[in-house]
């Protein structure tokens, strides 16, 4: 009976180990299967950040070639505006070239047609000049060329495309010297 009893406490003995392996198994076996899906929801939490982190730099490169876009046509607009600041002023060129070496006359036309400008050049130089002519009263306006040989002098009246009238505005450009504007008397 002895014997028996000591089995009989061996086998309890051993059915409580086995209990309790098989209890700590099985809190194991749960616990690697919480940790398995608490990975599970952390890599798809770590995937979703990543695609938003994705999205956030395309933005962000999106927005960084747009500014420099931007940059580059501020940068184009500040030169055109520095040039312009440092361009000489028309009016300061213009005021420093010399004076349009011709005289200029009117007299009435031989075929009695209005008036008849008379050109001279007073110069040692063949000169190429652009007349404009405006009659404020008729609201109208011409360009015409005129060549002149040195020291001759050119009539110009209704034959060559005008007719002058008291009044009209007479402008004579040449880019080596100043613009010479007068009112027909």
């Amino acid at each position: 009976m002895a014997i028996e009893n000591t089995d009989r406490t061996v086998a309890r003995k051993w059915l409580w180990l086995s209990l309790g392996i098989n209890a700590l198994l099985l809190v194991l076996a749960g616990g690697a299967i919480l940790f398995a899906f608490m990975l599970s929801y952390d890599l798809q939490d770590a995937r979703i950040q990543l695609a938003k982190a994705k999205e956030d730099k395309q933005r962000v490169e999106a927005y960084l070639a747009e500014s420099r876009a931007r940059a580059a046509e501020v940068e184009r607009e500040v030169r055109r505006l520095n040039q312009a600041i440092n361009a000489p002023d028309p009016a300061q060129v213009e005021s420093s070239k010399p004076e349009l070496p011709v005289q200029i006359s009117f007299r009435k036309s031989w075929l009695g047609m209005g008036l008849v400008a008379v050109i001279e050049n007073t110069s040692s130089q063949y000169l190429t000049l652009v007349m404009t002519v405006r009659n404020p009263t008729l609201a109208t306006a011409q360009r015409f060329k005129v060549e002149i040989k040195p020291g001759d002098d050119v009539a110009f009246g209704h034959d060559d495309g005008w007719r002058f009238t008291s009044g009209d505005e007479l402008s004579l450009y040449n880019d080596h010297y100043r613009t010479l504007k007068l009112q027909v008397p």
